[in-house]
């Protein structure tokens, strides 16, 4: 799978508002009954998140990453941030819910390299029971 089927299937969960949608970006607001599918879609796609993380990269996201995410907002404690090398792309995902605790702004974009401080997504797992794991070089 690639962004744009991750895209064609976050738009399928349904979303409370359409912000903006181009080839490489997708923005929209989800509402809380729709968060735990589209936490699913994202696990299923990505893996573990990159923040915040028990991840070896700990609460300190690389200078590499945090430049590539700064255009986009960046990410900020209470926030959710994925990515996965995918050819010569990194896929983002970020989720920032809101302080009323209904709505979540949903961000995936592409960008159009891949990370050097991170390795592609290792498949774990047989016969279609596959878990996505990132793993910091």
């Amino acid at each position: 799978m690639e962004f744009k089927e991750l895209k064609e299937q976050v738009k399928g969960i349904g979303f409370d508002e359409l912000r903006r949608e181009q080839d490489n970006y997708f923005e929209a607001v989800i509402i809380k009954p729709k968060v735990e599918e589209l936490l699913s879609a994202l696990k299923k796609f990505f893996g573990t998140p990159a923040w915040p993380s028990k991840h070896p990269l700990g609460n300190k996201l690389p200078l590499e990453i945090e430049e590539a995410i700064k255009d986009f907002g960046g990410i900020m404690p209470g926030q959710t941030l994925y990515l996965r090398n995918h050819e010569q792309k990194t896929i983002f995902a970020m989720l920032w819910p809101w302080q009323d605790g209904w709505h979540t702004t949903v961000k995936i974009f592409s960008s159009n390299k891949a990370l050097s401080k991170y390795s592609s997504v290792k498949m774990e797992g047989s016969n279609g029971n596959q878990k996505a794991r990132q793993e910091a070089l």
